[in-house]
């Protein structure tokens, strides 16, 4: 189970996006400063920390910084929270933090860095189930695949091609009533399924707005047609 920590009020957020972090498999525990977030890390060890950037006494910049130089206390990952300005963006990325967020959260931006970050499957409820055949390339090879669902940030793929994990691969599928995607990817998680093939997660790397634009139309209304 991993273990996740939220700081000051952005617990307020996330108690009004439930299908955000509300999962069977996270363990959240929330602290009201950095301070206790301090405390509550190093008996936990927790595996995320997201915090806002502007705490009072220790800031969350501070907090990540002090994380940093504790060999006990640094292997967790950790967001900030800040606004859109360039002063507060740099001061997110000169703690190490492993990424940021803009105000206002959009939730299933959330997700997407929780996930990448925990290495952890996207909830269903942000991928769509589909059945499109996809073309994909590796090392210059074609080869042929089954996607079995999409999202704006991957795809997962049934092949009996042999990948292995950190392979760049091309792909290109067409959505139903949608346009056609091309993009690269790099496969970030591997099965082998009962019937003898293969299962790739992958990860989009160069995917353009206009792709990302189709899938989330796609996503939107294939999940109103079956909720």
């Amino acid at each position: 189970m991993k273990k996740i920590l939220i700081v000051a009020d952005l617990q307020t957020f996330i108690d009004k996006e439930k299908s955000v972090l509300n999962r069977s498999d996270f363990k959240i525990f929330t602290a009201t400063s950095s301070e206790e977030a301090l405390n509550i890390h190093k008996t936990e060890k927790v595996d995320l920390i997201i915090t806002d950037l502007d705490m009072p006494v220790i800031s969350g910049d501070k907090l990540c910084s002090i994380l940093r130089k504790d060999d006990k206390l640094k292997k967790v990952s950790i967001i900030i929270v800040c606004s859109k300005s360039s002063p507060d963006i740099e001061r997110c990325t000169k703690c190490n933090a492993n990424s940021y967020l803009t105000k206002p959260l959009d939730p299933a931006l959330l997700l997407e860095r929780v996930s990448q970050l925990l290495d952890i499957p996207v909830r269903q409820s942000y991928r769509v189930l589909l059945k499109v055949k996809v073309d994909g390339k590796y090392k210059n090879e074609p080869f042929f695949c089954h996607s079995r669902d999409v999202s704006r940030s991957g795809i997962l793929l049934e092949t009996e091609k042999v990948l292995s994990r950190g392979d760049s691969i091309s792909c290109a599928f067409f959505l139903p009533n949608s346009k056609n995607i091309t993009a690269g990817g790099q496969v970030v998680r591997v099965l082998k399924s009962a019937s003898g093939t293969y299962m790739y997660g992958v990860k989009f790397s160069d995917l353009d707005q206009d792709s990302v634009a189709a899938i989330e139309f796609f996503i939107k209304n294939r999940s109103a047609n079956t909720s």
